[in-house]
């Protein structure tokens, strides 16, 4: 259940009290899902987050992003099937698979894709991190800006130049299977929508794991 109200937001009246609670329940849903993937920012109540649009935003991230993450674990554990599959084809049945070599690749980048949205969201990217360790108050805010806009403009031409991509070879298909190339290069803005998701949502409710892991 959702923490405590605080005290001293009570004079807003009852409505503000049910609005905070709506909120707090709606964020605390997928924690069941975060917590068995170890996703710490996913067990926060969101009525500490500040305004409704603010709590409204990460409760989607944490729905966006507890997906991602469900959907990469199972796509890295299908690939491990097939590779499995493939290397018994091969050497125990000795009729070597012609379609499981490429669908593995194409399901790898979908993999990767989706994982860096949540490394996003975790602040678990390597950085060079001296400039954030040093900086105090509005510095710290400016250097924290520049970080999230940096991401999000090189997010946002990723997302632009893979929605051409997709839809450039949306005529082209798999060499060894019927299937439109489009699926696999869906993968980039997909993937950068999520990742831009993960980067507001960072940037509203801050987890750095990599730079409180750092040595």
């Amino acid at each position: 259940a959702p923490g405590p109200i605080d005290p001293s937001h009570t004079s807003q009246g009852l409505p503000w009290i049910r609005r905070r609670w709506t909120l707090a329940a709606l964020g605390w849903a997928p924690t069941a899902l975060g917590g068995a993937l170890s996703i710490p920012y996913l067990s926060r109540p969101l009525w500490l987050t500040g305004s409704p649009m603010k709590s409204s935003f990460l409760v989607f991230d944490r729905w966006l992003t507890g997906l991602a993450m469900w959907v990469a674990c199972g796509l890295l554990a299908l690939i491990s099937v097939l590779g499995m599959w493939q290397v018994l084809a091969r050497f125990v049945f000795s009729e070597p698979s012609i379609w499981t070599e490429e669908l593995m690749r194409r399901l790898l980048v979908w993999c990767v894709m989706l994982g860096i949205a949540v490394a996003f969201r975790r602040g678990a990217l390597v950085s060079v991190d001296l400039m954030l360790r040093t900086a105090k108050g509005r510095w710290r805010d400016t250097v924290r800006w520049l970080i999230t806009g940096t991401a999000l403009a090189y997010l946002a031409v990723l997302l632009w130049q893979g929605i051409d991509l997709t839809t450039r070879v949306r005529f082209q298909s798999f060499a060894s299977m019927e299937l439109s190339m489009a699926w696999a290069y869906a993968a980039l803005p997909v993937g950068a929508f999520f990742c831009m998701v993960a980067v507001i949502a960072n940037h509203l409710d801050p987890v750095y794991e990599e730079l409180e892991n750092a040595q």
